[in-house]
């Protein structure tokens, strides 16, 4: 058994983070999932979210899924999202803009409610980091 977690974040156009790891928190579908060394395989739909990796360093990546997929095998975390970023990649301006304008849409269809879970969970990625 490796004594760490090798991770990779991968979004359509690049792959956003990689690296060993010691915990991934990222939301599926059913709730908040939190993966350690050992976990028992895995693959759950991601939500619209914030993902954080504590790298083995001590330092805790945070970043922002588009939902995805979450699949865990022996001991490597696959983070897969059409579009994913780093907190220090979001243009906290724009995200906010963006919650104000979905905010605005709502009552008009899901995609609205989806666009607001999107930037709110990017203006809650730069917020954990600050």
């Amino acid at each position: 058994m490796a004594e760490n977690l090798t991770v990779s974040l991968v979004a359509a156009d690049r792959t956003v983070w990689s690296g060993e790891a010691t915990m991934v928190i990222a939301r599926t579908v059913e709730g908040d999932v939190g993966v350690l060394r050992g976990h028992a395989p895995m693959l759950s739909l991601l939500t619209d979210a914030v993902v954080e990796i504590a790298e083995v360093g001590g330092d805790v990546v945070i970043a922002v899924v588009d939902g995805g997929f979450l699949s865990v095998a022996g001991d490597r975390v696959s983070i897969l999202s059409e579009r994913a970023m780093l907190a220090s990649e979001v243009d906290v301006d724009q995200a906010r803009a963006e919650l104000d304008e979905a905010r605005g849409l709502i009552g008009s269809g899901g995609e609205a409610e989806r666009r607001v879970r999107r930037a709110e969970a990017r203006i809650r990625a730069v917020e954990r980091v600050r």
